[in-house]
């Protein structure tokens, strides 16, 4: 029933064309019941293997006593039962044998313990199955055990990890510290360790024990220093484990670490005379930034961390820092941050958890809030990778399996994102090197919306899309967010890979698949070729109009970033995964070997890659970077052509290569052209 979960619905589920409700809740609902297939898989798996090897034991013991009590009457000795379960041994045979009082006793410590044995050996087994059960109030858990012996082990190891927690950490020697992160690292996966550690601990005691680990730590160098960045590490995976148990005490601990938020916590040795220790909030999010924590427990936590993080009255996010850098003195963690705005680590944690990033970021308020903070903080970077996980669905360090449909709720934050950016006054200020980088990614993931809202209507066949709201941007605000975006060489970076992908991979599509559309695929390779043009004559007029080409610094920057985002997208092509984040057109079948495009696209990015390394000759080929508006449009050509060239070859297409070639260059040129006017529309430039 998994196999087909997974092979049969959930397959068909990510192939089909959905639209309105049915884009989010019926595609989200299969989703998830396939995983809970899997899961019940895994759960009934291991209960099977924890009862069988159980019942093995049981069986052996049960041999093991029938032995000892025949060996016992070959030396007159009878085992009786007594009431109550327990049991007595006495002489069969009078007079009695010489040294039948010590065979007795022998036999009694040697029945005792196998008795002992397959009580621990029954105890544990319900310990493990009880705690399995817990796990989950509905549904089922992904737990995997080969057998008791391993389950009651994770139990047993997470009790005594929990007890030398709660000593103090200046008493920790270094192999007990040692010892501690080992132990940590071996089970931050097993959902049974994680939640009996975290419950043992309790939520205050989690707060204190890392509070005092800080404090007895601060200022570790050398082996010290690497062993406590993997102790926070494993610490925080193994606590974001915990968060998916569903126990009840595991319930009161996710209460109690949000209702600590405001509380003040000081290592057991602080001095009387020191100032106000860390808050709850600031501990908890320095834990947070490794691991996939709980979609509902981040929820939850962060309505609380926002509401406080949001306090300070006027001008969105202005007063933020305050609020955190002011009210505590520990350096909560052991790396370039030091803990002090909780909202990093918490931005960390959204970004490995898609799906609680687009709730987060669903409301618009908390968003605005959230993205005016970067310009007085230094959480940019985080919050680039937690809005990133919430537009795309892809957490990040997670694979997709395919290119993954954008629903309505993504899209609309897509939005407001990019509405924030084209603000006249001061949306530009949101655009640095901290987040420019995602705001990139971002853009390339939405080109197929923004290709369809550049288009305009009509184009709907032509601009494929598997989006729940194809439709849904702005086109006024997607060119000045492109036009800002491009300001920063890693997001410019983006934008072209993206656009590039996109292009190629439609190109490829319709040329493998003249059906498509039901025009002539020329008119459909003009149309493609134009919006390309429109797209990258706003990035190079961002470019040009910054003056980049008055600083050669700058064009190695640019260099380096299209080496670096390159490298970026080559890994997800590489992945097999099509275009990955670039979410292009629904798998078609046939088009490519398991219906995902991305041949011709991978041939697109190598283009640009290696380019930039290469001679004048080869260099003029590709992009130049806005040193000059003619070379761009050039480039921007010539990789347009090579990319349908490419596709032609692929698909042994009988389209004319001078033809297309022509058709191409003079659709692009009416593109670029198009961005120009495109964008006085838009936004105030240096050259109007």
């Amino acid at each position: 029933m998994a196999e087909d979960a997974r092979d049969d619905l959930k397959a068909k589920a990510n192939r089909a064309n959905w639209a309105g409700v049915n884009a989010t809740v019926s595609r989200e609902f299969i989703s998830k019941t396939a995983g809970e297939f899997s899961d019940a898989v895994s759960q009934a798996t291991t209960i099977r293997n924890i009862l069988r090897d159980t019942r093995s034991e049981l069986i052996q013991y049960r041999d093991d006593l029938n032995e000892a009590i025949d060996r016992g009457w070959d030396k007159h000795l009878s085992t009786y039962g007594t009431q109550g379960g327990g049991f007595s041994i006495l002489v069969n045979v009078h007079p009695e044998p010489a040294n039948s009082k010590q065979a007795a006793e022998t036999l009694r410590n040697e029945l005792q313990g196998i008795l002992d044995k397959a009580t621990t050996s029954d105890e544990t087994a319900a310990q493990a199955l009880r705690a399995i059960a817990d796990q989950e109030t509905a549904g089922f858990a992904d737990i995997k055990y080969k057998d008791r012996d391993s389950a009651a082990e994770a139990l047993q190891k997470a009790d005594t990890l929990a007890k030398l927690a709660k000593r103090d950490p200046n008493d920790l020697s270094a192999k007990e510290l040692s010892q501690f992160n080992s132990t940590l690292h071996k089970y931050r996966h097993d959902s049974l360790f994680a939640e009996r550690f975290a419950t043992n601990m309790e939520a205050k005691g989690t707060l204190q024990f890392w509070t005092g680990m800080a404090d007895a730590h601060a200022g570790a160098r050398g082996n010290e220093l690497k062993e406590l960045k993997d102790l926070q590490k494993n610490l925080s995976m193994t606590l974001a484990t915990a968060t998916f148990s569903d126990s009840p005490e595991m319930r009161e601990w996710k209460q109690g670490i949000i209702n600590e938020g405001n509380t003040s916590f000081r290592s057991d040795s602080s001095i009387p005379s020191k100032p106000i220790g860390a808050l709850g909030f600031q501990v908890m999010s320095s834990l947070m930034s490794q691991g996939k924590y709980d979609t509902e427990f981040l929820n939850d936590y962060g309505k609380q961390l926002l509401k406080m993080d949001k306090a300070p009255a006027g001008i969105p996010g202005m007063g933020t820092n305050e609020i955190w850098k002011e009210s505590q003195i520990t350096d909560l963690t052991f790396g370039k941050d030091d803990g002090r705005d909780p909202m990093i680590g918490f931005a960390n944690a959204l970004a490995h958890n898609s799906e609680a990033a687009t709730s987060a970021f669903d409301s618009k308020s908390d968003l605005e809030h959230v993205l005016q903070s970067t310009k007085y903080t230094d959480r940019g970077q985080s919050v680039g990778h937690a809005l990133e996980a919430a537009v795309t669905g892809v957490s990040r360090g997670e694979t997709p399996s395919g290119p993954l449909p954008h629903t309505k709720a993504q899209v609309e934050i897509m939005q407001n994102v990019m509405h924030a950016v084209a603000q006249p006054n001061a949306g530009a200020d949101l655009v640095d090197k901290a987040i420019g980088e995602s705001f990139g990614h971002m853009a390339s993931a939405y080109m197929p919306e923004i290709n369809r809202t550049m288009a305009g209507p009509g184009a709907e066949s032509i601009f494929l899309t598997n989006s729940a709201d194809p439709d849904g941007l702005n086109k006024r605000d997607a060119t000045r967010f492109l036009y800002e975006v491009a300001r920063d060489n890693n997001g410019a970076a983006g934008i072209r890979y993206g656009e590039s992908i996109y292009t190629s991979s439609l190109l490829e599509a319709h040329i493998a698949d003249p059906s498509l559309y039901d025009g002539s695929t020329n008119d459909a390779i003009r149309t493609i070729t134009e919006n390309t043009g429109i797209v990258e004559g706003i990035v190079g007029h961002s470019l040009a109009d910054a003056g980049i080409s008055e600083s050669v610094d700058n064009e190695k920057d640019n260099n380096d970033a299209l080496k670096s985002q390159g490298d970026f997208f080559k890994a997800i092509l590489s992945a097999g995964i099509g275009v990955g984040a670039v979410a292009i057109a629904p798998p078609l079948e046939g088009a490519a070997a398991g219906g995902f495009l991305g041949g011709v696209a991978g041939m697109a990015v190598d283009r640009l890659m290696n380019g930039r390394d290469g001679d004048t000759a080869l260099d003029d080929a590709l992009y130049r970077t806005g040193q000059d508006l003619n070379e761009s449009l050039d480039s921007a050509t010539r990789q347009t052509q090579t990319s349908a060239q490419d596709a032609i070859d692929a698909h042994k297409s009988d389209l004319q290569e001078g033809e297309t070639k022509n058709l191409i260059r003079d659709a692009l040129k009416d593109g670029w052209l198009q961005s120009d006017t495109v964008l006085e529309d838009s936004h105030k430039r240096p050259s109007a």
